[in-house]
């Protein structure tokens, strides 16, 4: 059985984002046999709260396959409870070792979140849940690197709230809730917190 310890499961994402990067991709299992052996069960290393933007996809950047990642993908990587639920059934009843919350560069729901006034309907409720990351940020002068400078506070953020929310985090230690940020020109993932 392979080594399903947080620390190896974050060197898999690193690798596979470095190969992404490199355009040297495996694109790992992908094959009809190994389709066939998780129709009988999933078993991924990492769980991944991502953005909905379609620039983003956690499988492609990382550069794993069917069965790897168990993905969560909502506009802004905000937390409901919906999110809540999915994440919480990855730690416990999957036992993933790693929940990574994944934020980007140009984020649409981060901007909107900056902006004068909220946005009409659910799309307003939405954004409101990424409002509180931005509190007593001391954003810099140039739009774009206002939105980034926010979205890397807004992963941190929600990692934050998913280490008090997640019990399994608090009480056994197995699993490890970590912050990242995803550029889009040169498809690189930082890190934004030394993993504890």
């Amino acid at each position: 059985m392979p080594d399903t310890s947080w620390q190896n499961a974050l060197a898999r994402l690193r690798n596979g984002n470095a190969r992404y990067q490199a355009f040297r991709q495996s694109h790992p299992r992908l094959d009809p046999e190994w389709r066939a052996e998780l129709a009988a069960g999933q078993n991924p290393f990492a769980a991944v709260l991502g953005c909905a933007d379609s620039r983003v996809p956690p499988e492609l950047i990382f550069d794993q396959g069917l069965g790897d990642l168990f993905v969560v993908r909502v506009a802004g990587n905000v937390l409901d409870e919906t999110v809540l639920g999915s994440l919480e059934f990855a730690v416990n009843r999957l036992e993933v070792p790693l929940v990574l919350v994944l934020g980007h560069e140009a984020c649409g729901a981060v901007t909107a979140a900056l902006g004068d006034s909220p946005p009409p309907g659910a799309l307003g409720g939405l954004v409101a849940r990424v409002s509180p990351a931005l509190e007593g940020l001391a954003l810099p002068g140039d739009g774009a690197e206002q939105v980034d400078v926010a979205a890397r506070a807004n992963a941190r953020h929600v990692a934050a709230a998913l280490r008090r929310a997640l019990p399994a985090v608090a009480a056994t230690g197995h699993t490890r809730v970590l912050s990242a940020f995803y550029r889009l020109a040169d498809g690189a993932v930082e890190f934004l917190e030394p993993a504890p």
